[in-house]
């Protein structure tokens, strides 16, 4: 494919947007628009692949999803009144794919499974994706035809490719700020049936890994790929990528920009899909944490949340501002490490990430906090990270009522992986971190992907009594689809003390002191 072809898959996208925070009872007409209404058909997928791909649910109507009715009236049942959705942008929106590999060399099938089975459908249109995930696409397609690359076989076990990653960075100082976006450099990960790269067929790797960056490298026409990575999978489960990475050619470390950071994502690490629309939500989280906060971002990743909300003005106040990142996965610190060299050097602020499952001994991590950020997967909150939130003012009080502090109380525990943690821990910022006080958090800000599991998640924590609504927003991740992320801010529950009684009782009119 000649480098102009691929330039061209820009045309295809509409570079339209839609901001939209209609009031909590919208007009009738805005709830279920006619096929043929100009306002449904402006904000329509026009993709040729829809219905036989299962990536997109939604046709119309796509600055606003159905469930956003049904969350401004979930929200409004518990007192926030204004929720609000910002629609963000609604085609060429996914930065980050995995696509399955089959079929023949001459007629690769690239694309998702089809719903309930593992058909794949080929999508070289997709309207979801980055114009340059699709361009990377084809030429990849190319090359497997050139080198006779097998695709994967699931029921042999047989073939060369059978996964692909394409990651897209969009945000590359060497050019003019509106210019980034649409000259996304690929990150292109191809995932080979092999043990490693000395195994049968690693000839054909490289020489597929060679092809992609000629055509589409710094010296091509059209510089198109940032770097091309190999991971090794011979596992026979669905699990798309291997324990075994090797990077092949071009930059090693791969930037975005987000939350007013540069962040560093490795190809195993964790990253949103839609970059601009998680920018957007890290802009709105800082205005909700105060200045000099301490903070535990649970289910942290590789620390954006918490890195964010370090390096936003909430560290130039008068207080120290801390943040403690909590991860279970390992391969997270990596990212972290890059990411914290980029930050100011005059961060007036404490940093530290560990690795650790927030779920075993949550209270360990929320101790001395003031604020807690949480990011679940999709399933939501784990059980026992709930129950203590909910349980929090109880917690207080038995702390004031004991003469132990929590943290002698904490010693007395069995929790080596808590110590584990401490030990493998990254520490940052230009702060020595602060001594841990026995204070709980007054603010939850729950940032979820699931919306099913949110809502049991938030009604739980509202019967509990500890918590209450604040304010919630909304943000169309996933175009498309009936999904949104939610943005939403708890605060402690202030419970009226009751009055003590007076020991005094009246009878008619003479007042005797009750024995």
């Amino acid at each position: 494919m000649h480098s102009s072809t691929l330039f061209s898959f820009g045309a295809r996208y509409p570079n339209i947007t839609c901001r939209v925070s209609p009031p909590v009872s919208p007009p009738v007409a805005s709830l279920s628009l006619p096929s043929s209404s100009p306002d449904s058909l402006a904000c329509s997928l026009q993709c040729p692949h829809f219905q036989s791909c299962s990536g997109c649910t939604q046709e119309l109507n796509l600055h606003r999803p159905a469930v956003v009715d049904e969350a401004s009236g979930f929200f409004k049942r518990y007192g926030v009144e204004d929720f609000t959705f910002d629609s963000c942008r609604l085609w060429g929106w996914r930065c980050r794919a995995k696509l399955a590999v089959r079929g023949t060399s001459d007629n690769a099938l690239i694309g998702l499974y089809q719903e309930g089975t593992h058909s794949v459908v080929d999508i070289p249109e997709c309207k979801a994706h980055h114009p340059n995930i699709n361009a990377a696409i084809e030429l990849l397609r190319e090359g497997i035809k050139v080198f006779d690359v097998v695709p994967f076989d699931e029921d042999q076990g047989t073939g060369d490719l059978r996964y692909v990653q394409m990651a897209v960075t969009t945000h590359s100082t060497s050019l003019r700020a509106p210019e980034r976006y649409k000259n996304g450099k690929v990150q292109v990960s191809l995932v080979w049936n092999s043990r490693n790269e000395k195994s049968h067929n690693a000839d054909k790797l490289q020489a597929l890994s060679s092809f992609l960056w000629r055509k589409g490298g710094p010296n091509s026409k059209f510089h198109l790929i940032h770097s091309v990575w190999a991971n090794f999978q011979t596992s026979t489960n669905n699990i798309i990528f291997g324990n075994r990475w090797r990077h092949l050619l071009g930059e090693r470390d791969f930037w975005e920009h987000v939350g007013g950071i540069d962040i560093s994502l490795d190809p195993s690490s964790f990253g949103q899909a839609n970059t601009r629309a998680f920018d957007s939500l890290l802009w709105k989280l800082h205005k909700y944490v105060p200045g000099g906060s301490s903070v535990a971002d649970l289910y942290a990743g590789a620390g954006v949340i918490g890195l964010s909300l370090a390096t936003s003005r909430k560290c130039r106040q008068e207080h120290i501002f801390s943040v403690k990142c909590i991860e279970v996965n390992k391969e997270a610190r990596l990212s972290f490490e890059k990411t914290i060299q980029r930050l100011p050097n005059s961060l007036n602020c404490s940093i530290t990430w560990h690795h650790a499952d927030a779920s075993v001994n949550p209270l360990s991590w929320i101790i001395g906090t003031d604020v807690v950020v949480v990011d679940p997967p999709r399933r939501g909150l784990d059980a026992s990270l709930r129950q203590i939130l909910e349980s929090v003012p109880s917690i207080e009080k038995r702390m004031r009522s004991s003469s132990q502090s929590t943290s002698s109380n904490a010693k007395e525990e069995k929790r080596p992986w808590i110590l584990r943690a401490r030990e493998l821990s990254v520490q940052a910022g230009n702060k020595l971190t602060p001594e841990e006080s026995n204070s709980l958090p007054q603010r939850l800000i729950y940032i979820s992907c699931g919306w099913e599991s949110f809502k049991e998640d938030c009604k739980s924590l509202l019967s509990s009594r500890a918590w209450e609504l604040e304010k919630a927003h909304g943000f169309n991740f996933f175009p498309g689809t009936d999904s949104i992320e939610v943005l939403a801010v708890f605060k402690r529950r202030v419970v009226m003390k009751k009055k003590k009684k007076s020991g005094v009782k009246k009878v008619g009119l003479k007042k005797v002191r009750a024995k």
